[in-house]
């Protein structure tokens, strides 16, 4: 197993290092022994963990944070051309780097294991990277997302696995080079980057193409658009193609599933054989994933039995149906979920681990163009709530869009039947879910902005 830098990586500086993706990138770098410096808007928990490791961390964007010496600058498309430590980087003729083309040259010398797809990236990438952790095999991951703990999103380990997050969203997935490829679902998302199915389709061929000579794909044989792709693969030389699901033509057959309060129990056939093995995560939906790890991990060689038990270990990552605490007889949990498919499977598994208590949702909107064309969609998942609270649209790096509001998502849910309430001030959700959750009840802080902060101020109001 190959630790060294990367040519031209030495001393690279990352803009944004304390993104989910970013952060990772320099844990990495930072393991395999590069002088990593970077900034960040603003101080967190992330930039305190990597500064621990030994990287240089600049709060705030300014052209005098980029060392003398720097032999790269490291961004990702979040990053806008205006930044000024981009501008100087410019002016000095550094090369400049996107994180995926950063991490691809992480895992080039390795047997990677990409997942890619929407709805249960990270959390597939969390149970692969934890279970072969807990078979002894050190292997190295990038997630996006963090497992336990700020930083936990990457390790350099000893071995030669490689798993990591290949994320489709800006075609960056297009980088990498894998010896076995996931693909938990082909659906119309991150629409200011792809303006029909067909680019979507195109893309992930384009990723299924950079699989290795005699690799292999494991693929949803459930999901609509999944199928669809296969369809479209048949037939392709060099590529071992393994399905996944309770479709009765899947190859790793889901033939049982039983939900037990916030975890569930799932069986699947796979080559002849018959393993049960629990998921410490509720629903059916995060099930799935872990069978699709269980199938790629077969897929690299890691034997089926050991592996099935150490999925068990898995305990959750960050934001993904995250325990944050109980107050008031009020249990609170932090979801991720900004896609109406995310959305209501995390409440449908939710809804199973509630009991006779209701489903009480704090939803915020993520980008103005994911509610411009998912608004309707969004508005119907949350009539799966019993009631609803409803924030202002997270923007991210997007500007206004006319006309696009959370009003969208609210008269969507409402025409659904939903109990809506909107509520724009964050500093106004604590007192509004205290008005209105009670003994029994469970809270879901939705979204993928701030949102997330929020749980714990909950919280607090619920304890007066």
């Amino acid at each position: 197993m190959t630790t060294a830098i990367p040519p031209g990586m030495e001393r690279p500086h990352l803009i944004g290092v304390g993104g989910a993706g970013m952060s990772g990138i320099a844990k990495l770098l930072a393991g395999r022994g590069a002088a990593v410096a970077g900034s960040d808007s603003r101080a967190s928990e992330t930039v305190a963990a990597l500064t621990a490791l030994g990287v240089t961390v600049h709060v705030g964007h300014r052209a005098e944070h980029l060392a003398d010496d720097a032999t790269c600058v490291v961004v990702s498309s979040a990053i806008r051309e205006d930044n000024p430590e981009l501008a100087e980087a410019a002016g000095r003729g550094l090369p400049v780097v996107h994180r995926a083309e950063a991490l691809a040259a992480l895992m080039a010398d390795t047997r990677a294991i990409a997942v890619a797809g929407t709805h249960g990236k990270t959390t597939t990438t969390s149970m692969l990277a934890v279970a072969l952790t807990a078979l002894g095999l050190s292997p190295s991951y990038a997630i996006g997302g963090d497992l336990d703990a700020p930083g936990s999103n990457a390790e350099q380990g000893t071995g030669d696995l490689f798993v990591a997050e290949a994320d489709e969203s800006d075609r960056s997935f297009h980088h990498y080079r894998p010896e076995v490829a996931i693909i938990l679902n082909v659906e119309l998302d991150h629409h200011a980057n792809y303006a029909s199915m067909d680019e979507i389709y195109d893309s992930f061929e384009t990723f299924v193409d950079r699989v290795r000579p005699d690799g292999t794909l494991v693929i949803n044989a459930d999901q609509e658009g999944a199928r669809k792709l296969t369809a479209r693969l048949a037939g392709r030389p060099g590529l071992n193609l393994v399905t996944y699901g309770e479709a009765e033509d899947a190859d790793v057959r889901v033939t049982d599933l039983r939900p037990d309060g916030l975890t569930s129990e799932v069986t699947v056939e796979l080559g002849g054989r018959t393993l049960t093995f629990g998921v410490s995560v509720p629903g059916r939906h995060y099930a799935h994933n872990a069978v699709a790890a269980l199938a790629a991990g077969v897929a690299a060689g890691v034997p089926a039995d050991g592996l099935a038990r150490a999925l068990a270990s898995y305990t959750g990552v960050r934001r993904r149906l995250q325990f944050k605490g109980e107050a008031g007889g009020v249990r609170v949990i932090d979801s991720y979920a900004h896609h109406p498919t995310e959305m209501a499977a995390d409440l449908e598994a939710i809804r199973a681990g509630a009991g006779e208590g209701r489903v009480l949702v704090v939803f915020q909107p993520h980008l103005f163009s994911r509610t411009q064309e998912l608004g309707t969609e969004m508005g119907q998942a949350l009539a799966l709530a019993d009631a609803s609270l409803v924030m202002d649209i997270y923007p991210a790096r997007e500007d206004p869009i006319p006309g696009v509001t959370s009003d969208l998502i609210i008269e969507a849910a409402r025409h659904h039947g939903a109990d809506v309430t909107p509520v724009a001030a964050a500093s106004a959700v604590p007192d509004a879910v205290a008005g209105i959750a009670g003994p029994g009840d469970l809270v879901l802080t939705m979204g993928a902005g701030d949102v997330t902060e929020l749980g714990p101020l909950v919280l607090g109001r619920l304890a007066v």
